[in-house]
């Protein structure tokens, strides 16, 4: 059995240590690094190269927001991030999920969801949750002048699955709710991507928040 690996970024050494009980207690996931840094967080993940990281938004030398930044755009296989935050409306979150990071979990989230969390987005899934992403977008981002370019390019069924994205359906709640099979939703997904230019779903979702496609209230 391939193990998940995972490197947790936080400056307070007890928060590092409870996340690592808590995964390195099932079988499947595995701590491989540590960092108490962005910076850390940064070089611990070129070395390591691991499936997920989880990254505190607020640390020294520069923060997960620059720190996930720098991850994804300098490795060619860049691991899943996930903030880690006590607030969900922080600012900071909204910055680091538009910098790339693939959801965010509450400091204060139980055991059970943190490891589904690190499951769900190590298969390429966005960890979304719909009403904090609509709070957030409402205060953060800024209403387009004109609908954007892509938007035309989206076919009705893909402007339809885009706004179930935004909901927090997965592939198989898309196909359900539309009638088609599971691969045609895959399939619908990835052109939806494909033409906001969204590297993963959270970001297709906050790239419609933010051009007007798509409106918090």
């Amino acid at each position: 059995m391939n193990r998940i690996r995972i490197v947790l970024a936080d400056d307070e050494r007890m928060v590092r240590t409870a996340l690592r009980v808590i995964l390195d207690a099932e079988q499947d996931l595995e701590v491989t690094g540590e960092a108490a840094s962005g910076a850390e967080a940064v070089s611990v993940a070129r070395e390591q190269c691991p499936d997920v990281v989880l990254m505190d938004v607020r640390m020294p030398q520069i923060d997960g927001i620059d720190a996930t930044r720098q991850i994804l755009g300098s490795m060619d296989a860049p691991p899943r991030v996930v903030v880690v935050t006590t607030f969900e409306n922080d600012s900071y979150v909204y910055d680091a999920l538009r910098a790339g990071a693939a959801g965010f979990l509450l400091k204060r989230a139980a055991p059970e969801d943190l490891v589904a969390a690190v499951r769900l987005v190590a298969r390429s899934d966005s960890l979304l949750y719909p009403a904090a992403l609509r709070t957030l977008a409402a205060e953060h981002a800024r209403r387009a002048p004109a609908p954007p370019p892509w938007a035309d390019r989206l076919t009705g069924r893909e402007a339809q699955v885009l706004r179930l994205m935004a909901r927090g359906l997965t592939n198989a709640e898309i196909a359900a709710r539309m009638g088609v099979g599971p691969a045609t939703a895959k399939t619908h997904v990835a052109a939806v991507l494909a033409k906001t230019g969204a590297r993963d779903r959270t970001q297709a979702v906050i790239i419609a928040y933010e051009s007007g496609f798509l409106t918090p209230g």
